[in-house]
């Protein structure tokens, strides 16, 4: 860790989510949720990714010409679409062994992705047109110095997103106690005592000099699966930019 930063970075979470490393590219494997959700949380980033910087919507690669970190990478479910893109990829997580598997899944795609294992206080002095972290800050121990880092990461008028639970009567009920007591999710996985309201969330954001242009629920369809533009009762995207 970078001897000027606090670290935020729970050791518990990364030895976790290591584990689960050989198995995050199997789409019906103990990352299966994840699969599901990424289409979701992919149409959000492209559109608020065309609002931002004007582009076309119909264009292949509208972070050309950008830089992108996927900040709580895993094994680069999300940094390997992003570099699809046209962005200069770069992804971290806590987990050598995410890395691992993400560096060698991007090599056998033949995508050029710099993955770095550590936090993102590990990169002081770096900075991103594009900063993504999803469902990560729930597993920090500090939220706020989280927020603060991510904010140092961001490039003059560049653009953050973000999601993560909410933490209501329903999510425990439908993240704790059904997905990881059935699961569906890794037992073990979520603290629900550490999710933030989305109120909570944009407070940390606005003390790092941040504020929240759009938020959209997260939810599940029965017919569509894993949607946005829904109830923020179970799950919430934010769209952030500089204040």
């Amino acid at each position: 860790m970078a001897s000027a930063t606090k670290a935020t970075i729970d050791p518990r979470e990364a030895e976790h989510f290591g584990k689960l490393a050989a198995d995050w590219w199997n789409p019906k494997g103990s990352s299966a949720m994840l699969h599901r959700l990424n289409p979701a949380r992919l149409g959000y980033i492209r559109a608020a990714v065309d609002a931002h910087w004007g582009g076309d919507s119909a264009g292949f690669a509208p972070l050309a010409g950008k830089t992108a970190i996927d900040v709580g990478c895993g094994a680069g479910l999300l940094a390997e679409p992003l570099a699809r893109l046209g962005a200069k990829m770069t992804g971290i997580d806590a987990a050598p062994e995410n890395i691992g598997a993400a560096r060698a899944h991007a090599a056998a795609t033949g995508l050029a992705i710099d993955y770095i294992a550590g936090g993102i206080e590990d990169l002081p002095g770096r900075s991103f047109d594009l900063v993504t972290s999803m469902e990560v800050i729930e597993h920090v121990t500090d939220p706020a110095a989280f927020v603060g880092a991510l904010a140092g990461a961001l490039a003059e008028g560049g653009l953050m997103l973000l999601s993560t639970p909410n933490r209501t009567l329903a999510s425990h009920l439908a993240m704790i106690t059904l997905a990881e007591g059935t699961g569906a999710i890794p037992p073990g996985t979520h603290d629900w005592n550490k999710f933030l309201r989305p109120e909570e969330l944009e407070e940390l954001l606005a003390a790092a000099g941040l504020k929240v242009i759009d938020r959209t629920g997260l939810g599940f369809s029965p017919a569509r699966g894993f949607v946005t533009g829904t109830s923020e009762t179970l799950n919430y995207l934010v769209t952030v930019v500089r204040a």
